[in-house]
């Protein structure tokens, strides 16, 4: 894959690791066979929306006690742990929140992990600003986005982030990263039956034929904040059904081992369309993924109670190996399928919120 990494690192940043070449090392699998490759990494646990399904008002309020900055992962250690990561196996990494682009100098986080070889660097943002960032992200070596939208009508839109953010700054955002180079853009669409499953439709002919993909994603029990029900999921079976009624879908293959979405092309050759089942169609057999909080800690399921702490290791001084060995610990006795034995109980359980996380 080609970078771009143009944006100078100035000042404390210029000590950011990531200039070397990582080579691949021993790759890790689970107690299910499960390989590592791809990790999450939650930049920032603060966001500019209140999405109903993630951080809702009524729990994630103006007094909510949100993470300080020296409880946040440095770049410099975000990186250091990056790098380790990749030795052990990772080739993607996604950089999530809460919203990252309200992270300062994201941009040359971006910069530092463009750096380390062999690695897919992606994002996901709600959009608003990338009017101000897209360009920054993709001269600094970022290779994809993916954008949030769970609506196009006004009224709907709003309901579901909840602090009256209009459509039209997501739209414009989604039209600077074609502007900055970004190629096929992915917008997720999180459905929530009775509140916004009306819009399927509505993004599906929006966006055919523009070249970017949308993701149909089913409302999912993350968390504990958002009152999950599963008489308000979607099934991913529905949503094919509905758009391959007005255009009709062919299925495709994967793109890539462990890919969760769903591949749907239109028959017309205008383009394709995704959905994400967690719900109905579990994929944790096949998932493959890690995902590193804010502050450090290490998670190896979306649905996780608790996470394993990397800050205590990197801040009491750990050297690299302690770094991949615990790594390694972590994922080889890792033996997640918490979509596989869903109940009313488990979604019941107290879990770590996506907010923080990162979905």
């Amino acid at each position: 894959m080609t970078r771009r990494p143009t944006i100078p690192i100035i000042d404390e940043r210029s000590r950011l690791p990531g200039a070397g070449r990582v080579e691949p090392g021993r790759d890790l699998s689970d107690r299910r066979g499960r390989e590592l490759r791809d990790l999450r990494i939650s930049i920032t646990d603060r966001c500019n929306f209140r999405c109903i399904y993630c951080m809702p008002k009524g729990v994630f309020g103006k007094d909510y006690p949100f993470l300080g900055r020296k409880e946040l992962l440095s770049f410099e250690e975000i990186t250091r742990l990056a790098r380790i990561f990749a030795e052990q196996g990772v080739r993607k990494i996604r950089i999530t929140g809460g919203e990252p682009l309200l992270r300062r100098g994201v941009e040359h986080l971006i910069a530092a992990l463009a750096r380390i070889a062999g690695i897919e660097l992606t994002l996901t943002t709600n959009g608003v600003l990338l009017p101000r960032l897209a360009t920054r992200l993709r001269d600094a070596g970022l290779d994809r986005i993916t954008v949030s939208l769970d609506a196009l009508d006004e009224k709907t839109f709003r309901r579901m982030n909840d602090v009256d953010f209009p459509v039209a700054d997501v739209l414009a955002g989604i039209a600077a990263a074609e502007r900055a180079g970004f190629g096929q853009i992915k917008v997720n669409m999180v459905v929530k039956r009775g509140v916004n499953d009306h819009a399927v439709m509505d993004l599906a002919r929006h966006f055919r034929g523009s070249g970017h993909i949308v993701r149909f994603i089913e409302y999912m029990d993350v968390g504990s904040s958002n009152g999950w029900r599963m008489d308000e999921v979607l099934p991913s079976r529905e949503v094919v059904d509905r758009i391959a009624a007005e255009f009709p879908l062919q299925p495709a293959d994967a793109n890539y081992a462990g890919e969760v979405a769903q591949r749907w092309r239109y028959a017309d050759g205008s383009g394709e369309v995704g959905v994400i089942s967690s719900v109905t169609q579990a994929f944790c057999a096949t998932c493959t993924r890690l995902r590193l909080s804010t502050e450090g800690k290490l998670y190896t399921c979306l649905f996780a109670q608790q996470g394993h702490d990397l800050r205590a290791l990197l801040r009491g001084g750990a050297d690299d190996e302690r770094l991949r060995s615990a790594i390694a610990a972590v994922w080889q006795q890792r033996e997640d399928r918490y979509s596989e034995i869903r109940t009313a109980e488990t979604a019941a359980a107290r879990k770590i919120e996506m907010s923080y996380i990162g979905g």
